[in-house]
């Protein structure tokens, strides 16, 4: 669905109505459920808007991969330092040159229904995700390092050549170039397996999916909740709590008053309630932890679209956003300024990058210089954002209200649903001039969000930015095996992209969130995922 909004009043508007409906439902929640909390009954009581799919091959955003990293796994996850750790891959060998990898399997993997996990249910998986009829928008980023993926993307063969099965638990792996974050890739959804028989089952066979995780789906009533339930054929150490309960589709700003109902355990905090969190007299700051999250929001231009064709138009619109006032007053210091694109705790993060600062006289010399000449000249701008969760309207009008406060520059807003903003076909096809987007690691490496997000040929460059020598030092960083070094040209290419305005970098993620005393080991890692097999009830 298109809907156009065609002024900064329709946005104060929408700032307006969110703001009453963090109010107002404070009395649509006050009649507490008749379900027994979580302390009595050892259940965990969450909230969420849901999955999109269960379908690793499918998991295009945070909150489809959070509950699959639950109910599958995959040869290798992720440890508590974001490190390649084994899991369903007891252990493996690299060769020397870096290319190859050998696998060698647990022997004790069980899909939930008690069928072994061989190498073969390895290999399809992946071969299914690279099939073109799957429609898997992760596949070519996270699997297209293997040989023969590209082929199967494009319909040109009908199996990965680079994956060899050398007995039922052993499989060799080989990939195009030597690349350290390639272990990584293999703990994000999409190298996750599944079982044949299973997708067979029907075309929405996610729905009652035979997994490997640590947990398995009980129930799922759409729009309702969603019900996990530790597996008991787990190979690794089982999950501790009895039953986890998501409520469905439950907004960010309606968490809260469950919270305080105590029909929720846990919940994130959005802007609306942080003053009142942060009170140090009142009953929640006690509750209140804050995780770092290695993160990105930001505007993207479209480079192959007048009028961010020119790079000093993009520099223009960098320098006239106040992000510290912004990030102070819509968001309440909730976030961190960013200047560039890795985030801190990200390994190659550059404590000394020059970012594109707040400069009203600048931005007009910009633009005064650029191919328009002025902000009359400029064809009409507009913004992109994804009708789904976030609660933009929050600070998207303070932005654009910089741009026409500064530039004398009016922007309109373009709302797509989440599923079509999500699609390569958008990115590539429908993105309007600007765009609002966020990125969330899917594994600590700089290449995640430089290579994946700007390289000329990356499928998620929405803004199609390009650049031939930030593409160089992509390319020769991604094979080099030195880390230092890597880092080192990761660094200059991410000043580049900075220097280009290739994005304007807005803030860096960290996530606030209240947890009831009695539940224990409730954490959410760096990429904002929760370990819940982690988590119990302490009942005393």
């Amino acid at each position: 669905m298109k809907r156009a909004w065609p002024s900064i009043l329709r946005i104060t508007l929408c700032l307006l109505i969110a703001v009453l409906l963090a109010t107002s439902c404070q009395s649509q929640f006050l009649t507490p459920k008749s379900t027994l909390s979580a302390q009595e009954q050892g259940v965990l009581n969450l909230s969420d808007i849901g999955p999109r799919s269960l379908d690793p091959a499918k998991a295009t955003e945070l909150t489809s991969a959070s509950y699959v990293m639950q109910i599958y796994s995959g040869l290798v996850r992720l440890d508590d330092q974001l490190k390649p750790a084994p899991d369903i891959a007891e252990r493996w060998q690299r060769s020397e040159d870096g290319k190859t990898y050998t696998f060698f399997l647990r022997q004790d993997v069980k899909f939930q229904n008690g069928k072994a996990v061989t190498a073969q249910d390895v290999k399809y998986s992946w071969e299914r995700a690279c099939t073109p009829a799957t429609g898997s928008q992760t596949a070519a980023t996270y699997l297209g390092d293997i040989v023969g993926a590209n082929d199967m993307l494009t319909g040109k063969a009908r199996q990965l050549n680079g994956v060899e099965i050398i007995d039922g638990y052993t499989l060799k792996v080989t990939i195009d170039a030597p690349k350290a974050y390639f272990l990584s890739k293999m703990a994000y959804p999409t190298a996750f397996v599944v079982d044949e028989d299973n997708v067979n089952s029907g075309s929405e066979w996610w729905r009652k999916p035979n997994g490997t995780g640590p947990f398995k789906l009980k129930e799922w009533k759409l729009d309702e909740l969603l019900t996990l339930e530790p597996n008991e054929s787990y190979y690794r150490e089982p999950a501790k709590i009895k039953r986890v309960v998501y409520h469905l589709p439950i907004p960010p700003n309606q968490s809260m008053p469950m919270y305080e109902m105590d029909e929720l355990d846990a919940t994130s905090v959005s802007p609306a309630y942080i003053d009142k969190i942060m009170d140090r007299n009142g009953p929640f700051y006690q509750e209140l932890s804050i995780f770092p999250e290695v993160s990105l929001f930001y505007i993207g231009f479209n480079a192959n679209k007048p009028p961010f064709d020119d790079a000093n138009v993009r520099r223009a619109f960098c320098h006239a956003v106040n992000k510290e006032r912004i990030i102070k007053l819509t968001l309440r210091d909730m976030m961190t300024k960013a200047d560039g694109i890795l985030p801190p705790h990200m390994p190659g993060y550059n404590e000394n990058l020059r970012g594109l600062d707040y400069d009203i006289a600048k931005a007009k010399d910009l633009l005064a210089n650029s191919k328009y000449g002025s902000a009359a000249n400029l064809p009409p701008i507009i913004i992109t954002i994804s009708g789904g969760g976030d609660n933009i309207a929050e600070y998207l009008g303070a932005i654009i209200q910089d741009w026409q406060q500064n530039l004398d520059m009016e922007v309109t807003i373009r709302q797509l649903e989440p599923e079509v903003f999500a699609q390569p076909r958008y990115a590539k096809e429908e993105a309007d001039e600007m765009f609002v987007f966020g990125w969330i690691a899917d594994y600590p490496d700089p290449q995640d969000f430089l290579d994946i997000l700007f390289h000329t040929a990356a499928d998620y460059n929405t803004g199609q930015y390009s650049n031939a020598q930030v593409d160089a030092l992509l390319d020769q960083a991604a094979v080099e095996q030195d880390t230092t070094a890597r880092f080192t040209m990761y660094q200059q290419a991410e000043q580049m992209m900075v220097n280009d305005a290739a994005c304007l970098p807005l803030w860096y993620g960290k996530n606030y969130v209240l947890t009831k005393p009695y539940v224990k080991n409730y954490k959410l890692n760096p990429l904002g995922i929760p370990s819940l097999k982690e988590v119990y009830i302490n009942q005393n």
